[in-house]
């Protein structure tokens, strides 16, 4: 399917998306008002998405009512879940996502899809004032992360990002340990993220294959090149690994560990530095984008960023704040620091305290019912996943670059302003 999105096509596709929708087993989501319950719609549950659709399926604070993929198993499956859960045969499913924002009884979308769908999907959302969360990282270009974020503040929509590391104790204590001066002056923060370990797994043939019954081709590939269909396009972790799909592990799987750095050190988001970064490309069937990666941020301010795949980094996987006191180090396994006793030290009331998220998916819900930003809101994930773009772009480039975070552009240097957007194809637009 080709077309472009601008406000005119979009407005007639809802019309005409909506007259699709009369099916004879909806229950429409104003049957729950009384309830003061939040209309969802899911779009994409394959792994991730049913993941996200399971937790939201687990708080009373939501009632999710469609769900959307270009997978038609993968739409029954999640109808199945979904029906289980409340008991009846209310889920409606559909295979464009539309026809999601089309509804107008949905106050909010989950969106889980490929990488290079983001900024079409959630800027669309935004407008059609659907509330949002949405998978990092935001888009596959700084460009794309900035319509995001634009769409989101013009339309008032409450945000959060699956950057839900945020929701963890030990990642908002070691962040406050870091912003309330327990390690000192803070001289170097260490960030670690899984790259090369990440390896296709299809080696069957190259040429084109048949397009599978139940799968829309056209409509998973979107906005990507037009290429033919081939199962090693669309495996896992195949995708991730291929730059029409992907950015990179180097921003959706770093975007984790630099949003904590953000959090825990907020002005290397604000603050002017010079990117260097060593990179190596894949060569392995479709797969093309990065693989491994060495940055380094030097800030203005003195402070210094190492950004590294796990396997070149002598740090363990996550995020360390160094300071001239001691150092604070954090990641999904556990915490450590130096001194020990940093880690039951007990924040003054007058200290920095940062927002206390203890379920991602209901600090959302409850931001819906607020209109407050919730933990991970669309500022910190545009931070985290430009972090690892431009560091992808030093290393595409192979040379020094310097960034303006103000004016989110490079210094100097046309060739890599240049790549801060990525072209969009099959009749698809920003």
């Amino acid at each position: 399917m080709k077309m472009q999105i601008n406000r005119r096509d979009f407005l007639k596709t809802t019309v005409a998306a909506a007259g699709a929708l009369a099916m004879p087993n909806l229950i429409p989501a104003t049957a729950f008002g009384a309830n003061n319950k939040i209309a969802l719609g899911c779009i994409g549950v394959g792994g991730m998405g049913t993941g996200n659709m399971r937790n939201f399926l687990g708080l009373d604070g939501c009632r999710v009512v469609v769900v959307c993929d270009t997978y038609e198993d993968r739409r029954q499956k999640a109808k199945g879940l979904v029906d289980k859960e409340y008991g009846d045969t209310g889920c409606a499913m559909c295979g464009d996502w539309r026809e999601v924002l089309a509804r107008k009884d949905i106050d909010a979308v989950s969106i889980a899809t490929q990488d290079h769908w983001h900024a079409l999907i959630a800027t669309a959302a935004a407008a059609a004032k659907k509330d949002m969360y949405l998978e990092k990282p935001t888009g596959v270009s700084v460009e794309e992360s900035q319509k995001i974020l634009a769409a989101i503040r013009k339309h008032k929509r409450v945000f959060q990002a699956g950057t839900w590391q945020r929701s963890q104790q030990k990642f908002r204590l070691i962040c406050e340990l870091a912003r309330n001066g327990y390690v000192g002056k803070l001289r170097e923060v260490q960030v670690s993220a899984p790259g090369p370990s990440y390896q296709p797994k299809y080696d069957g043939p190259m040429d084109p294959q048949p397009v599978p019954e139940g799968f829309d081709w056209a409509m998973w590939r979107g906005p990507a090149p037009d290429k033919p269909y081939n199962p090693g396009r669309v495996s896992k972790p195949d995708w991730y690994l291929i730059w029409d799909y992907c950015a990179g592990f180097i921003c959706n799987w770093g975007v984790h560990y630099l949003d904590i750095a953000n959090w825990g050190c907020p002005s290397i988001a604000r603050t002017p530095c010079e990117i260097e970064c060593k990179g190596t490309y894949r060569k392995r069937g479709f797969t093309d984008n990065i693989e491994g990666w060495n940055a380094t941020f030097t800030f203005a301010d003195g402070l210094k960023m190492v950004f590294c795949d796990r396997s070149e980094s002598e740090q363990t996987v996550g995020t360390r704040f160094i300071g001239d006191k001691g150092w604070v180090h954090v990641n999904r396994a556990g915490m450590w620091a130096e001194p020990e006793s940093l880690l039951r030290v007990k924040l003054k009331d007058n200290e920095i305290h940062l927002h206390d998220s203890k379920h991602h998916q209901n600090d959302f819900l409850q931001s819906v019912r607020s209109r407050k930003d919730p933990v991970s809101n669309i500022d910190a994930v545009h931070v985290a996943s430009c972090l690892g773009l431009v560091a992808e772009i030093a290393a595409r480039l192979e040379t020094k670059l310097k960034w303006d975070p103000k004016k989110e552009k490079f210094i100097g240097n046309d060739e890599a302003n240049q790549r801060l957007k990525r072209p969009m194809f099959n009749g698809w637009k920003l």
